[in-house]
């Protein structure tokens, strides 16, 4: 027996269908199938894909995770056959927020899916936060006024990318950035274009390709010195992070001048 075996025979259970009606759905023989559950045999990639998407179930947790030890009806389900695992509420049935620590945000990419890291994170429960599945991430760097180092942003887990809403701000995470916080502005048949709320950085795309996961900001947390002249400090801070954009932005046209004279000379 493995765990993949103690996967399929527990969820075949869950849906009370025969071997037979599975094998059938999979396009096997019952006694192939049975091999699987038994543990004497493995299934080849596109059998075990087929298996993934008729539980819903990602094949890594499938083949990794003893999913008999978390209620299905706590699991999160999400879209391309993904799993949030679990959903974990408090005595009053509020849903928890995991905290995802600062020091530990760079390994968020290799532990969001897997259930033991989620598990092992602080949370909190905020009761004005309700009806969705919300996440604490760290907020680092200076491209998120007024968010800046200690700052938490809470974010409510989006599922389809035609849900982002123009101009408003989401944590978007991807598999070349981590975590970042941005504004959303367009989407194209291949990729999202975001910007940073400080003017100083440039609107980028993001393909589809590279996002992981989308969380749509709901709330934040601030460090206990955070004063609300914070915000003017940033506004100030916005007037020369532009103005070293202005002067970027002349040397480059400079420069190109240039060049366009040495090639008519």
């Amino acid at each position: 027996m493995s765990i993949f075996s103690d996967n399929i025979r527990f969820l075949r259970g869950k849906k009370e269908i025969t071997q037979q009606e599975l094998a059938d759905t999979l396009i096997i023989t019952r006694s192939r199938y049975v091999s699987y559950e038994d543990g004497r045999s493995e299934p080849p990639i596109e059998v075990l894909v087929k298996i993934s998407k008729f539980f819903n179930i990602s094949i890594d947790l499938l083949v990794s995770v003893d999913i008999r030890k978390y209620p299905l009806d706590e699991i999160l389900r999400l879209p391309d056959n993904r799993i949030v695992l679990p959903v974990v509420v408090d005595k009053l049935g509020n849903n928890s927020i995991e905290i995802i620590p600062q020091k530990a945000s760079m390994g968020y990419l290799s532990g969001y899916s897997d259930p033991e890291y989620i598990e092992s994170l602080q949370r909190i429960s905020l009761p004005f936060l309700t009806n969705g599945k919300y996440r604490a991430f760290p907020a680092q760097g200076d491209s998120m006024p007024p968010f800046k180092d200690g700052s938490y942003i809470i974010g409510k887990y989006l599922e389809r990318i035609d849900d982002l809403k123009e101009n408003k701000s989401y944590v978007f995470v991807t598999l070349n950035d981590g975590i970042s916080y941005k504004r959303f502005k367009s989407k194209n048949e291949k990729s999202i274009t975001v910007t940073a709320d400080n003017s100083f950085y440039e609107p980028y795309e993001i393909s589809f390709y590279e996002i992981v996961e989308i969380w749509q900001y709901a709330s934040g947390i601030f460090p206990e010195d955070f004063e609300p002249y914070h915000f003017e400090n940033h506004n100030l801070k916005d007037m020369f992070l532009e103005l070293r954009k202005d002067i970027r932005d002349l040397n480059i046209k400079v420069s190109g001048l240039k060049e366009e004279q040495n090639s008519i000379g």
